[in-house]
């Protein structure tokens, strides 16, 4: 019983201790992206966004740019394939740190009879929408 208390009490002790350094290091970059800002922003994301348009819009050197978890699912769920159909799409995995700074996730996008089409997406842009379809595929409003 003794032991229980003394690690009771160790424990609300433990709660009551408080720092000052953030929880992740203090590291910018990361700071950013958990408020669901893009590492990149300004004029430096103007000129990547100028780069990036080069190429495919999904792909890893133009990935599609969202606002967070929902707005990756809210774009997918907007994607319509060739027939008209709405694809499927699951979750790959991150795919590292991407061309605006941030880490991407890629998202396998299948239609019915098809093989599954690689999207890349940047999660870390709050507030924007893509209104733009990947390639092969079209774009509710």
């Amino acid at each position: 019983m003794r032991t229980i208390i003394l690690g009771l009490a160790a424990a609300m002790l433990a709660g009551c201790v408080t720092t000052t350094a953030p929880a992740n290091g203090g590291d910018p970059a990361l700071e950013r992206m958990l408020s669901g800002e893009s590492v990149t922003q300004g004029a430096e994301l103007d000129a990547a966004l100028d780069d990036a348009s080069e190429h495919p819009l999904g792909s890893s050197e133009n990935p599609v740019r969202a606002s967070m978890p929902e707005g990756q699912r809210a774009y997918l769920d907007r994607l319509r394939c060739a027939d008209g159909s709405t694809p499927s799409y699951r979750r790959v995995g991150n795919f590292g740190v991407g061309v605006y700074g941030n880490i991407v996730d890629g998202y396998e996008v299948t239609c019915a009879g098809e093989d599954p089409k690689m999207v890349v997406m940047d999660m870390y842009h709050r507030g924007h929408v893509e209104n733009r379809p990947v390639p092969g595929f079209t774009i509710a409003k």
